[in-house]
């Protein structure tokens, strides 16, 4: 007899690119209402229940040079070095 055991719940297609981000990277910081910047990282702050997920950046945008913390969620891209 063959019993089917297929997964109900889909895999995911790729990680989530704030999982990526290290400190020294450029990244860009998208808010809620839509708008962009473009910031460095200064430093990663981990999650509690696993301190290896970043949770937390600190960054410093690059035309304004202002300082401060975002959600890892906000990263939607990591800008190349040239």
């Amino acid at each position: 007899m063959s019993v089917d055991h297929a997964s109900a719940v889909a895999a995911p297609k790729s990680d989530p690119v704030f999982l990526h981000v290290k400190a020294g990277m450029t990244v860009i910081v998208t808010d809620t209402e839509g708008a962009w910047r473009m910031a460095d990282v200064i430093w990663v702050d981990g999650g509690a229940r696993n301190p290896k997920v970043p949770t937390l950046f600190q960054v410093a945008d690059v035309d304004t040079g202002v300082i401060n913390w975002i959600n890892a969620d906000l990263v939607t891209h990591i800008c190349p070095r040239v």
